[in-house]
């Protein structure tokens, strides 16, 4: 078995053609492969549902047998476990694969398999010496087909041969000053499967957080991280597309999450990357905050506004005014993630992630107590004197208890499950009732700037009450959270 790191980018057309006349390739020898591969799977997809490809390739005049365990990629690196042999088309051998459990559930399948969709794509390849690493780059072009349907090829895959991963990000920097790539995650597999399945562009969830105890403190930021990125990552097209609004909310939670994170490890972490990353995320992060206060009033807070006022000629204009809120926030958004420093943005952010070192020597589950006892103190202090909060500081308490439940997010496989799944869902309650009250915060300031002249009009006082009437019903919410058992 070998393992695979590589860094995937995506490119235009014209960029790949200036590709091979670029100065870091100049004077190294280059080989051109036409791959065709057929990918495999059982009718129920088992291999797709544990992340698993197995294809035959034809490089030339030989078939290869190729066995990949896909990991979950960010910012465009992926490191992934892979078998590879000589074979004959059809004939599935897998006594190359060393890994007993990995083999044995492969061959119990095999004699289901089907072809599911193929890639066919020319390859030009360089190994190109940079730093103190040896780097294959390889740029393909083709064509990925299933079920009669079809979608392009044209991506730069950077593979460590030997030497250090940093490598690859330097040599992707320099290539980077003058072609416009871009790093991508979904491998020719998935994009194939989801060509197969035909799978619409949907939102994406968070992934549960895959760490252990047996990780230090900054190896579990690292997975923590690289796991909030992919989240961001994976809604990027329906950013761009402008089209659902769930994608600028999960986009949002995935950028809040990921520098919830830089703050709640910045103990172990080097001062200077928290204070680079802390900030470096809070442009597009404010612009998708922007957006999604204006989808939630629109789609959320607006529509009981109108039934209850349903012949009342000012909603028309909130609704318009919001609309245009809606959609310059939205423009900025896109406009944010069209600038070329964003894609150097994603290269910069996951190679310092991956090069981090470690600086404290803590226990990562008594680092994870110390923590979110930490977070719950800040919290608890503010809910126990929540009659007496302005504004402000109900704001505040907003975010507290949102930074401790992604905290117990992030450690919850070190936690008590069954402790755990109550208290989150009380503090998920509490949450969404926060979440209300600063809905109406967003309406009672759009209503008093929209409907300026008409300050003790009808709709300004029923977005007020109803405000009012939320924070009547707070209280007992944060009595029933002060109440539970905490899980740590």
């Amino acid at each position: 078995m070998s393992t695979e790191i590589e860094l995937k980018l995506q490119l235009s057309p014209k960029a790949a053609r200036k590709l091979a006349s670029h100065p870091l390739l100049e004077g190294i020898p280059t080989q051109r492969q036409h791959l065709l591969n057929t990918y495999y799977d059982t009718p129920k997809l088992e291999l797709h549902a544990r992340r698993i490809a197995v294809r035959f390739r034809k490089k030339g005049w030989q078939w290869l047998c190729t066995v990949k365990s896909a990991e979950p990629a960010s910012g465009g690196l992926a490191m992934r476990s892979e078998w590879e042999t000589p074979a004959t088309p059809g004939i599935f051998d897998f006594s190359h694969v060393d890994a007993a459990d990995f083999r044995k559930f492969l061959e119990q399948r095999s004699d289901q398999f089907e072809a599911i969709f193929t890639t066919d794509f020319h390859r030009q390849i360089w190994h190109v010496p940079f730093g103190d690493s040896q780097i294959e780059l390889a740029i393909d072009r083709g064509h990925i087909e299933s079920q009669g349907r079809s979608t392009p090829i044209c991506e730069i895959e950077l593979e460590l041969l030997s030497g250090k991963v940093d490598d690859i990000f330097g040599l992707t920097r320099e290539l980077q000053t003058d072609l416009d790539l871009h790093p991508a995650i979904a491998s020719k597999a998935e994009r194939g499967y989801n060509l197969f399945l035909d799978t619409p562009l949907r939102p994406f969830k968070a992934r549960p957080t895959p760490i252990n105890e047996a990780q230090t403190p900054v190896e579990a930021f690292r997975s923590i991280a690289l796991c909030c990125l992919e989240h961001f990552q994976r809604n990027e097209k329906g950013l761009q597309a402008g089209s659902d609004a769930e994608f600028i909310h999960q986009a949002r939670v995935a950028l809040r999450r990921l520098r919830s994170a830089i703050k709640l490890f910045a103990p172990a972490l080097p001062p200077e990357f928290v204070t680079a990353y802390g900030q470096t995320w809070q442009t597009l992060a404010g612009a998708l905050g922007d957006t999604r206060n204006w989808d939630v009033f629109l789609e959320e807070t607006l529509p009981p506004i109108a039934a209850a006022f349903p012949e009342h000629k000012d909603i028309k204009r909130l609704r318009k005014a919001a609309q245009l809120r809606a959609s310059s926030a939205r423009k900025s958004v896109i406009g944010l993630l069209a600038v070329s420093e964003y894609p150097r943005l994603l290269l910069e952010f996951t190679a310092a992630v991956y090069t981090l070192s470690d600086t404290l020597d803590t226990p990562l589950k008594d680092f994870a107590r110390q923590q979110i006892a930490s977070r719950a103190r800040k919290a608890r202090k503010l809910a126990t004197r929540h009659a007496d909060l302005s504004p402000a500081e109900r704001h505040k308490m907003r975010i507290a208890f949102k930074k401790l439940r992604y905290t117990l997010e992030f450690f919850a496989p070190l936690l008590p499950q069954r402790r755990l799944k109550l208290y989150l869902s009380v503090l998920s309650q509490l949450q969404e009732e926060l979440g209300l009250v600063n809905d109406y915060v967003t309406a009672e300031t759009l209503v008093a700037e929209e409907l300026a002249g008409h300050p003790t009009g009808p709709i300004h006082g029923w977005v007020k009450g109803r405000h009012q009437l939320l924070l009547t019903n707070l209280p007992d919410n944060l009595e029933i959270w002060l109440a539970q058992q905490t899980p740590w």
